[in-house]
């Protein structure tokens, strides 16, 4: 069974405590903790019409990089009715899961369970754009404007909502290199970003020659669906990267705790300059290849030359994209420079996905009225403080907080799903003032700085029990 909506208790005049812009998997996290708290009276808005997580990529047999244990709740509050197991139960699927014997579910799975929840959540609104966002100094609350749209997307009333606080997460969009937007933006040309994979796939597979460009595994996830689904010995397939080799992901157990709360607060408490050589330094972290997903790719390769002779596969690391073009109406020329060698060629082909990650949304749009009260660092990004909130004139009493947009301040952690439900957390006890949900002190083994030794928790006592005497 669904758990249970309360109804809302907001009178239309009445200021929000919270109001949630946009709504991917971080914001739908905050909302289902939010929900059981009486104290908050929240919202949230989403342009569009109903949930969606990355639908191009949802490939057959694609898997989440983290355990299901890391789902919108569990790891704040393991008792919550929107958690991954609840859902389960709800669809009469607890036992096939469970002999499954699956720790990391498929994308599709999670996209349906994050469904599920949208579906059964109060205080959700899609199809509401948000337009701006301004602090009222008389009324000291914040305005949103909001345009609601209909069916085809198109505007149909105009509103606003004034609150206490605003959260952020409006996600990220697709990166395409500046040498490549022409060819992507030019009709009827078979260039398109990994995030349109699959609606475009069936035109793909049927391209004399494709080209992936990327090495993260969206790269590697579309090139062995590529691969999959070309004839033997006619697959005709490259796969350029500019990274120096198609790398694995770090997936190491002491590696993995670069993902914990210990160290976001460590590396939020380092200098600008070295956070900023760490996060690119640290890109294996998060940007490599699950090693199951290149155990496949040479597996598919190796299947191909049990008959003999090589597949029809070009994999080539360390090279960068200088230029492209179109040749006629139907090819595209690209012109390559390999980093190592220093050496230039060309490569025309028929198709090329561009699987090359993605940036942060710019918060300029929605966030223009509140600029005049933001605080910036010396590269003019949003200074962020350790409870997630952008640093603010002190004139301004109402609080912005944001959900991975943080990169830049907290480090890796900020996309990834495994701290969703304890950013949420954090966020939570932040604005109520309480502890809704209590957080551990400790999430490693590792210390990441000199500091005083680490807090070490007292191991909880059991209970000592009185032996029964027969006859008492």
């Amino acid at each position: 069974m669904s758990p249970t909506p309360h109804p809302p208790h907001h009178e239309p005049e009445a200021p929000r405590d919270l109001v949630g812009i946009g709504i991917g998997p971080f914001n739908l996290s905050l909302a289902a903790l939010a929900h059981p708290l009486p104290e908050l009276d929240t919202v949230f808005y989403e342009q569009r019409p109903g949930f969606d997580w990355h639908p191009g990529l949802l490939i057959d047999g694609a898997t989440l990089q983290v355990p299901f244990l890391a789902d919108l709740v569990t790891l704040a509050d393991p008792t919550s009715p929107w958690s991954f197991l609840h859902y389960l139960k709800d669809r009469d699927r607890i036992f096939p899961f469970y002999f499954a014997e699956r720790f990391h579910i498929q994308r599709a799975e999670y996209d349906a369970y994050c469904r599920w929840v949208s579906d059964n959540l109060p205080g959700l609104h899609f199809g509401h754009q948000v337009d701006a966002v301004r602090w009222n100094p008389e009324r000291s609350l914040f305005e949103v404007d909001f345009t609601q749209l209909d069916t085809d997307g198109e505007a149909e009333a105009l509103g606003r909502t004034y609150t206490r606080n605003i959260v952020l997460g409006v996600g990220t969009a697709p990166y395409i290199p500046d040498a490549l937007r022409p060819l992507v933006e030019a009709p009827g040309v078979p260039v398109i970003h990994a995030a349109d994979y699959l609606k475009h796939r069936d035109q793909f597979l049927t391209a004399e020659h494709i080209t992936v460009i990327g090495a993260g595994q969206s790269g590697a996830e579309v090139f062995l669906d590529l691969l999959r689904n070309r004839p033997a010995g006619h697959e005709k397939i490259h796969w350029l990267a500019r990274t120096e080799a198609f790398a694995p992901m770090e997936y190491s157990k002491l590696g993995l705790e670069h993902f914990t709360p210990d160290y976001t607060r460590y590396f939020h408490g380092l200098p600008e300059p070295v956070r900023d050589r760490l996060v690119a330094a640290q890109w294996q972290l998060h940007k490599g290849i699950d090693a199951d997903t290149i155990a496949a790719i040479h597996d598919e390769l190796y299947r191909r030359t049990v008959h003999g002779g090589w597949p029809d596969a070009t994999l080539t690391p360390a090279v960068q994209v200088r230029t492209a073009g179109r040749v006629a109406t139907t090819k595209v020329e690209l012109h390559l420079e390999h980093v190592q060698q220093g050496t230039r060629s060309r490569l025309t082909t028929d198709a090329v996905v561009l699987a090359t990650g993605y940036r942060e949304r710019p918060l300029g749009r929605i966030l223009a009225g509140l600029d005049p009260y933001l605080r910036r660092d010396s590269s003019d990004r949003p200074r962020i403080d350790d409870r997630f909130r952008l640093v603010l004139d002190p004139s301004v009493a109402g609080r912005v907080y944001v959900q991975n947009a943080e990169l830049h301040t907290h480090g890796v952690g900020a996309p990834d799903l495994g701290l969703a439900a304890w950013r949420s957390a954090t966020i939570l006890n932040s604005l109520t003032g309480k502890d809704p949900y209590p957080l551990p002190d400790r999430t490693a083994f590792t210390t990441f700085g000199l500091d005083p030794q680490p807090h070490i928790p007292t191991a909880r006592r059991s209970q000592v029990l009185t032996p029964l005497i027969d006859g008492r």
